[in-house]
Parts: structure tokens; C-alpha cells; sequence
């Protein structure tokens, strides 16, 4: 429940930011997915290792980021977490073990097969999670992801964070066949469903398939099944959806379902998206007042490579 809440809390305090031009680049809410991101992460070790998405500040923060860094990364500010560079459509942290997030549609897919070979080859009992969109399932690197990680039996966990829509465009009208489950235990990799709005449930499937994973059994498969209240990007109204659908779906939303949960057996649902909503309000004020990187600091970090005329003769 907290991990959720920081999370909504954390991109609230986003688009207020982005609303008052602070925000350096564009802002891919996942503010009706956080069950997802906790679900998922939760049962994680420190050293395990994280891939996500353009919509990847839940992923992030969920994985053990400082919130003050990620927002400071947002912002463009010093002391973010790539230094003020990658913005939020690239915002990693290697100390909690989050390789990025990526603003290539799946991108992320061989580069978690990469990174769980890699393991393999060191003989690490680690495991690697790669989220992922529906949308991403369409795209080439989908295939050739699963199909490597199937191949070697790498420690990988493909996670598709469904939300029915890539980017303005449903998904289901420009998808063939049966979707990412089936497409997955096509190539062999156990696969499983699960409503991505139940946080618990997440929780419960995401850790036995990471177990698996740990133990050498080889790629798995989850689809979760979830929305996104906004629309694809902060300033995006989603004229392309029914107001009824975006209602019909608030019911099911995932923390107010485990509010319900909390509050029946005696917690303090209320106090913890208080004290969520005041931790992210501090850490934007913070971020707000944080300094600019450095200008001698511009080309720390770039790779020169040389002028490409010189070496393509």
C-alpha cells in the first residue's frame, strides 16, 4: 500500500511540476498501474536487476530509487540520478539495481536478455525483470528477446504491464492471435495471466515466477492486466477514450481496492496516502530549489566517437 501511494504521489507531484514548466522533456504517467510496479518489485532483492519503460517512474521507485534523485533527474537539476541527463523517459539507477527505463518501444527486451546472459555466465543466482507495454509485443524485439532468453534457459522475467492502449491506439485493434501470454508460451516460456490491479495477487505470482527464475528454470512469462487513468503522456487529454470506459475502470482501481482490504482489517489507509502525498510535495520543493548541473559538466559521460566522415571511407 505504501509502495503504491509514493507512487501516485510521487507523479502527482510530477505533473504539477511538468504543469509549471519545470519538467525537461515529456512525462508518460502510470498513475492506475502502481499495483504493477509494487506488485512486481516487492519481492525483489537488492541486487536483482530492473528494466522498464518509457512509463517507468513506478518501476523505479518501487526497485529502492531516492524519490529526491528521480525527481531532481525530472527536473534536469543536479544531483538527479543520471545527473540531470536522462529525464524521465531515461531515468536509471544502477546502485538499486535499475539498468532504465527506455524511450524506444521495447527496447528493453534483448537488453534484459543481455543483461541475464550475462548473469548466466557468471554463474550469479540473480534474476533480471523486464516491464514492458502491450504495444511492445508488436515490435521485433519481443521475438528476438523471448526467443534468446528461451534458448539459453536465461534468468529472465518478462513482464507485460498491459494497459490496453499503445500509446492513442487500442491495442487489441492492431493485435493478432490471442496476445502476449500465448504469444510467449509459444516459444516455450511458462506464462500466466493475472489482474494487475490486485496488488497481491501480483505479488504472489511475480514472486514465484522470480523464485523459478533464481533457481535455473529458465525465462517466464507474466501478463498483467491493468489501465492507466491519464492519458499517454502528462499533457495528453485521451479524447480517444469513453468516459464511461475511464470510469468503469476507476472502480477497479488498485488502491482504493486495498484501501478497502487495509481499512477492513483495522489500518490506516488514509494516513499512508497522507503521509505519501506530503513526502512528494517535500521532495518537488526540493528539487525545485536544487541547482543546475554544473556547465563543465555538459560532456561528462558522452561518448566521442569521432567524426563518422573520416571513418566510413
Amino acid at each position: 500500500m505504501e509502495t503504491m501511494c509514493r507512487i501516485r504521489a510521487f507523479e502527482e507531484a510530477a505533473l504539477r511540476a511538468q504543469a509549471e514548466g519545470l519538467v525537461l522533456g515529456a512525462i508518460h504517467p502510470s498513475i492506475g498501474q502502481e499495483a504493477v510496479a509494487a506488485g512486481v518489485c516487492g519481492g525483489l532483492a537488492a541486487d536483482d536487476l530492473l528494466l522498464s519503460t518509457h512509463r517507468g517512474h513506478g518501476h523505479t521507485l518501487a526497485k529502492g530509487a531516492d524519490a529526491l534523485a528521480m525527481m531532481r533527474e525530472l527536473l534536469g537539476r543536479a544531483g538527479g540520478t543520471c545527473g540531470g541527463k536522462g529525464g524521465s523517459m531515461h531515468i536509471a539507477d544502477f546502485g538499486v539495481g535499475m539498468l532504465g527505463a527506455n524511450g524506444v518501444v521495447a527496447a528493453n527486451i534483448p537488453i534484459a536478455a543481455g543483461a541475464a546472459h550475462a548473469l548466466k555466465l557468471r554463474g550469479e543466482a540473480r534474476a533480471v525483470v523486464c516491464i514492458f507495454g502491450d504495444g511492445a509485443v508488436n515490435r521485433g524485439p519481443f521475438l528476438e528477446g523471448l526467443n534468446w532468453a528461451k534458448v539459453f534457459d536465461l534468468p529472465v522475467l518478462f513482464v507485460c504491464e498491459d494497459n490496453a492502449y499503445s500509446a492513442t491506439t487500442r491495442t487489441a485493434a492492431v493485435t493478432a492471435g490471442p496476445g502476449p501470454a500465448a504469444r510467449a508460451a509459444s516459444l516455450g516460456l511458462p506464462a500466466e495471466s493475472v489482474d494487475g490491479n490486485d496488488a497481491l495477487a501480483v505479488d504472489a505470482v511475480a514472486r514465484a515466477a522470480v523464485a523459478a527464475v533464481r533457481a535455473g528454470e529458465g525465462p517466464r512469462f507474466l501478463h498483467c492486466l491493468t489501465y492507466r487513468m491519464t492519458g499517454h503522456t502528462g499533457v495528453d487529454p485521451a479524447a480517444y477514450r469513453a468516459a464511461s470506459e475511464v470510469e468503469t475502470w476507476r472502480s477497479a482501481d488498485p488502491i482504493e481496492r486495498l484501501a478497502q482490504a487495509l481499512r477492513l482489517a483495522g489500518g490506516d489507509a488514509a494516513g499512508i496516502a497522507e503521509a505519501a502525498g506530503a513526502e512528494m510535495a517535500a521532495v518537488l520543493d526540493a528539487a525545485r530549489a536544487t541547482d543546475w548541473p554544473a556547465a563543465a559538466l555538459a560532456y561528462a559521460d558522452v561518448q566521442d566517437a569521432g567524426d563518422p566522415r573520416e571513418r566510413a571511407f
